[in-house]
């Protein structure tokens, strides 16, 4: 009778690892959460308004008053009221630009080291630094 003996093998742990570096790929965005900005395509062209939520994953921002979905919710207490609400969507980063804080336009957005080491974004349009929104998290 043949005795059965099992080989070690490494394709779990390299299935994982190129599974965890899919899962781990982040997309650098020109824009963050609290910027304005303004929407360059689509139906809600032209609109600006502030980026409420960034998913750097799939690189799509979700901003206040633009692409205004409705979807019909189900009520989850016994006190919440179901119906048809309406909410901002999601659009990809590309479609929206950064607005230039001196004139209040549309600009690209170039990185400039600072006197004191800290990386600033810097409008393309009028060479004012553009600051981040620091945001707190609960």
């Amino acid at each position: 009778m043949r005795k059965l003996t099992y080989r070690a093998t490494k394709r779990a742990t390299a299935r994982n690892r190129a599974r965890h570096a899919k899962n781990a790929e982040r997309i650098t965005l020109p824009v963050g959460k609290g910027d304005t900005v303004r929407v360059l395509r689509g139906d809600d062209k032209g609109k600006e308004g502030k980026i409420l939520r960034v998913n750097l994953k799939t690189g799509r921002v979700v901003v206040e008053g633009v692409n205004i979905v409705k979807r019909h919710r189900k009520a989850r207490t016994a006190e919440e009221q179901s119906g048809i609400i309406d909410f901002p969507a999601a659009i990809h980063h590309s479609n929206v630009m950064l607005l230039d804080p001196k004139g209040g336009t549309p600009t690209r957005v170039h990185a400039r080291i600072d006197d004191d080491g800290t990386k600033e974004r810097v409008s393309a349009k009028s060479g004012d630094a553009i600051p981040r929104v620091v945001s707190r998290k609960r």
